[in-house]
Formats: structure tokens, C-alpha cells, sequence
């Protein structure tokens, strides 16, 4: 039967990847959407799809049963439909070796339509919608999820989750929920503000993080906190960054680095382990702050593949070629790699080279090419023979490779060339000549990093971090005299080059805090008390010994799925410029609305 607008559904007895050769014989109802059509000399055979897979219907329009026939024959691609028949197996030569039901088929005894769809503006299948403008896919979001792939990251992140959950109360912690509604920062950070109705010309802001929050749950006497809490964030997005996001807040009390190693090392073996079925090998290796700049040119580095950076400074100290021995003399350092086999670079892939460096404070990007037995470069006329045995020898230089350097100061320098390795790696990989398995999960703690930077621009030093991080305890008389010199207890996880999170063991004492903010940050203390008054009062009634540390749970799901965009692995994620475009938003609001929320807007005239 077929009723046009209310159909009387009967309930489903199988999902449609369920069915198997064990179930020939029976009566079942399925119920889902129709995948595709095939009309075989006036059978027609219909894939119908659920979440869980496919099952193959068998429809035989030429019956008595009229409104049967209009039924069938109604139905297009995408529609949804209930079918109810008996499971057969099928023929020789039809089985389907490639669907987990691809030995039976249903035989419809009777159809309910429940909805005709349109013709989709793209195809629902995974190959052909992979090739879609992503935003069209995103314009029509909720067929974009109907593909399997995207239902596969769907489930891979609940699983995900669940795995996290199951963890942390195994552990002992406590799944706490924190505002949303937070107070704005009166130094003007990024953040959303969100204007008070009952509070007129006041405004909370969304939070970044749960931070302080966290740390105030600490003092409660919570000791093992956690949340998978929504942030949010300002800024401009990109493919591993979205205004919007989900983070995994760890918090506990009376612990060290040691401890969280640890804790963090059994949470991603736990969960390699029940989302890739993965064991992953712990402890994990850790590396400073310093050793990873100086050997990877970057604080999350990735260590599938070598291409180390080598310091040249010392060999180059008095060099003929004065803008090395220049650098030296002036505090600056050189430093090189060899990329393997890549003297082939082109003269276009060479360009993008110099400009990357070049958006790096680099004004050129220095080379050396070993090719036919020879040296091939403008600067290596300045080099003497033995600084040519020097590097010969420390990069172990053979024919068809290629030298890159940088001259500058060392964080610099060390940038350069640290991004130069990242795309050299990707030239060598579409040429063939550089193998990582997508199963290779390089884990690493990076630590010791320095508490505090000098930033040239506000004159004063800022907080590498955030402000609450506790100095290395060896290093805290350093504070006054020398404030770049303090390590920080910080501690970031990366793997395979990408930062799956951070954290620190926080400042629990109410002088060493205050002096962090007012003496080494310079932070005014009207400023102090107004932004962080409530917690340095906090730590006057016994605030414990505590640390912890968020991952971005997204980035997260995104390394386990083996993609390159958090945007496939978010439901409904926002574009590059920040907009919904399912929804349409954002838009423009009302003036009731406005003057409700005693706001007053102006509008930016585009200039000529």
C-alpha cells in the first residue's frame, strides 16, 4: 500500500547492513533511503541505504496490485522508503562479495513511500562527492553526512569520546561543566562578546578555554576534573583552526610532569587502541624546547622523517662570504639541512621555496645544488675548502642533493628553515622518494619551554603560554635578573608534526602569582584585580599543588581519520570566513533587538 501524505509505518525489523545468508527465508521490514535504481528487463533492483550499509531490494512492478506499481515506480534516488518482503538468496553469478549482504536480497511484498526526494545538487556516493566544491557541500550539509565516509567520522568521533569517558572515570575524574558566559579581558583579546540585556553597556565573553575556571575547581577540593567543552575563539580560520571548537580540559590536583606523562601517555594508548584497534608504544620520547628548534627549526616537530638541521655557525665565524661571518660576528647564527636527492628541485618549485622563507623575515633563501660531481650555486665561490669538508662531512653530502641555510638570529633562522624541511619532505613524497605510513604515529612530549618572551613591541615580556604556567623550581631566582632565561613547567603533546595539545603545572601560591602578573609581566594592578582578583584571593584559603592540560579534540579526530581539514570531522563547521553557509549565518539582526540590548551599530564603508 502506499498512503500519499500519511503513510502508516510498520516497525523496521533490520538495519540494511545487517542481513546475511543465515536470514534466507525470513519476513523482514527495512526501512531507509533509496541509494540507486536499476531497472533489469522490468525487475527493478534497488540498493537501500541506512546508516548501517546496504541491502539490495527486489521489486517486480508487473503484479495486480496497482498502487504497488505507482509506488515503485515513483521512487527516485535519495527518497525514503519502507519495504517489507522476504529475504532470498541470490542467484549464482549476482552475489556481491564487496557488501557485507551481498549474498541475499529482499523480495518487496509491499512498499511505503515516506518522502520523494529532489535530485541532490551533488552526488550522495564518496568518490564523486569527494570532487564537489566543498562549499556546495556545506551549503547542503545534512546531504554531505548521508555519504558513508562522513558517517564513518561521525561515528569515529563518538567512539572517540566514548573511549575518552570511559578513561577518565576509570580514573577518576570528574566530568564538570563550566560557563559559557565569561568576563571580558581588559586587554582586548579575540574573544566573542556577548552583550547583557538586564546589565546594559556590560558584556560577558565566550570563553577560550575554561582555564580559570578549571583551576578554581581545583581549589574546591574536585582534585580529578575533565570536560569536552566548547571554546571559542576570534581569529581568522584555517584548515586546522576553527572559530568554534571542541577541546578535551583536563585538571587534577596534588600531581607533577611525571604524572601527567603518564596519565596522557594511558589515555591515547587507550584510545589508538578502541577507535584504530592500534597499540602505540609508551613512554613516550620527550625533547626541550631548544633541542627541538635547533634540530627541526619548530616546537612540534615531526620526527617521521630526518632532514635535521645542522648549526654551521662556529665554521663560518670568519668566512669569505661576509654575510655568514657577518651574521656570526652580530649575535646571529648558521644553520643548514640537506633535502636528499632534491637537487632536481624545478625553478618554479625553487621560487615558492625563496618565498616561503622570505614571508619568514628571510631575504633570500641560500643553496647549494651536488649535482654531476659539482657544486652549483651563486655563494659557493665565497667558500673555502675547508669549510666545502665541513659541510661535506656533517650532512654527509652525496651526489643529486641539495643544501638550503639560513643567516639570521636563531629563532629565526631556525623558522626558516624548520617550514623549508616541511616542504622540502612534501616534494620528496609527490616524487616518490619519501615513504610515511599512514600507521606511523610518532608521539612526543616537547618540554621546558621558556616561561616568558620579550615581546619588542609592547617593551616588556609576555607570557610564552599563559601566565599561570610555574616556572622549572631551579629556575625561579632567575625571575627578577634574567626573566627569558626561566623554563616554564609546560609540557606540549605533539604527533607526526601537528600539536594534539598542551598544558602546564600551574602557579598555586598567591605571591609567586601576583609578582608573575605585576612584577615580570608588568601588568598594572588595578588591571590584575579587576581580570584575575577572584582567583589571587582564591589562593589565600589553600589552593593545592595542581596542573592539566586540553587537547584539541577535533585536530584529534582529524589525525584518527586520516584527514587534513577539522572541517570534515566537525557536523556543521564554519568556512574560512566564519560563516554557516546551511544556515546563512551570520546575518543582521533586527533594530528591536538592538535597542533591547542597548547596542548601537555603525557600518564600514568600503574604500576606493
Amino acid at each position: 500500500m502506499c498512503e500519499p501524505f500519511f503513510p502508516i509505518a510498520m516497525k523496521r525489523t533490520h538495519h540494511c547492513g545487517q542481513l546475511r545468508a543465515s536470514d534466507v527465508g525470513k519476513s523482514v521490514a527495512l526501512i531507509g533511503w533509496v541509494d540507486s535504481i536499476r531497472d533489469h528487463g522490468g525487475i527493478l533492483f534497488i540498493d537501500l541505504r541506512d546508516r548501517e550499509g546496504l541491502t539490495q531490494v527486489k521489486a517486480n512492478p508487473n503484479s495486480d496490485d496497482a498502487t504497488f506499481n505507482a509506488a515503485i515506480y515513483s521512487l527516485r534516488p535519495e527518497s525514503v522508503a519502507e519495504f517489507h518482503g522476504e529475504v532470498e538468496a541470490r542467484q549464482d553469478g549476482t552475489v556481491n562479495p564487496k557488501m557485507p549482504t551481498g549474498e541475499v536480497e529482499v523480495e518487496a511484498r509491499s512498499v511505503v513511500v515516506h518522502n520523494i526526494s529532489d535530485t541532490p545538487p551533488f552526488p550522495i556516493e564518496d568518490e564523486k562527492g569527494d570532487k564537489v566544491n566543498e562549499d556546495l557541500r556545506l551549503r547542503y550539509r545534512y546531504l554531505d553526512l548521508r555519504r558513508s565516509k562522513m558517517n564513518k567520522v561521525v561515528r569515529l568521533r563518538h567512539n572517540t569520546t566514548r573511549s575518552i569517558r570511559d578513561y577518565m572515570d576509570g580514573e577518576g575524574f570528574i566530568d564538570v561543566e563550566t560557563p559559557i558566559l565569561f568576563k571580558s579581558p581588559p586587554e582586548g583579546a579575540r574573544e566573542y562578546l556577548v552583550p547583557s540585556r538586564i546589565n546594559p553597556g556590560e558584556f560577558y565573553a565566550l570563553p577560550q578555554s575554561p582555564q580559570q575556571f578549571k583551576q578554581m575547581l581545583m581549589v574546591a577540593g574536585v582534585e580529578r576534573y575533565y570536560q569536552i567543552a566548547r571554546c571559542f575563539r576570534d581569529e581568522d580560520l584555517r584548515a586546522d583552526r576553527q572559530m568554534e571548537f571542541t577541546q578535551l580540559d583536563i585538571e587534577l590536583s596534588f600531581i607533577d610532569r611525571e604524572d601527567m606523562y603518564a596519565l596522557i601517555e594511558g589515555l591515547m594508548k587507550k584510545i589508538w587502541k578502541d577507535v584504530l584497534g592500534a597499540e602505540i608504544g609508551t613512554p613516550f620520547p620527550r625533547m626541550s624546547y631548544q633541542d627541538a628548534m635547533d634540530r627541526y627549526g619548530v616546537d612540534k616537530p615531526d620526527t617521521r622523517f630526518e632532514m635535521e638541521l645542522v648549526d654551521f655557525s662556529e665554521a663560518f665565524a670568519n668566512s669569505s662570504f661576509k654575510v655568514f661571518q657577518a651574521t656570526v660576528a652580530g649575535g646571529g647564527v648558521v644553520k643548514a639541512f640537506k633535502a636528499p636527492t632534491l637537487a632536481d628541485v624545478t625553478q618554479g618549485e625553487m621560487k615558492h621555496l625563496e618565498e616561503t622563507a622570505k614571508s619568514l623575515g628571510a631575504k633570500g633563501l641560500a643553496f647549494i645544488k651536488v649535482q654531476d660531481g659539482e657544486w652549483k650555486s651563486p655563494i659557493v665561490k665565497f667558500f673555502s675548502e675547508e669549510e666545502k669538508a665541513t659541510l661535506t662531512k656533517r650532512l654527509s653530502l652525496e651526489n643529486g642533493d641539495i643544501v638550503f641555510f639560513a643567516a639570521s638570529k636563531w629563532e629565526q633562522a631556525c623558522a626558516i628553515l624548520g617550514r623549508t624541511r616541511l616542504e622540502c619532505a612534501e616534494l620528496l613524497k609527490k616524487r616518490g622518494r619519501l615513504e610515511i605510513s599512514r600507521d606511523q604515529f610518532n608521539f612526543l612530549w616537547v618540554v621546558d619551554f621558556p616561561l616568558m618572551s620579550y615581546d619588542d613591541e609592547q617593551g616588556r615580556y609576555v607570557a610564552t603560554h599563559h601566565p599561570f604556567t610555574a616556572p622549572v623550581a631551579e629556575d625561579v631566582q632567575y625571575l627578577d635578573s634574567d626573566p627569558k632565561r626561566v623554563r616554564g613547567q609546560h609540557y606540549d603533546l605533539v604527533l607526526n608534526g601537528v600539536e594534539l595539545g598542551g598544558g602546564s603545572i600551574r602557579i598555586h601560591q598567591r605571591a609567586l602569582q601576583q609578582k608573575v602578573f605585576e612584577e615580570v609581566l608588568k601588568i598594572a594592578a588595578d588591571v590584575v584585580k579587576e581580570r584575575f582578583g577572584y582567583m589571587l584571593e582564591a589562593f589565600r584559603f589553600g589552593a593545592p599543588p595542581h596542573g592539566g592540560i586540553a587537547f584539541g579534540l577535533d585536530r584529534l579526530v582529524m589525525i584518527l581519520a586520516g584527514l587534513s581539514s577539522i572541517r570534515d570531522v566537525i557536523a556543521f563547521p564554519k568556512t574560512q570566513k566564519g560563516q554557516c553557509l546551511m544556515t546563512d549565518s551570520p546575518t543582521p539582526v533586527t533594530e528591536k533587538q538592538l535597542k533591547d540590548l542597548h547596542i548601537a551599530t555603525t557600518v564600514l564603508e568600503e574604500t576606493v
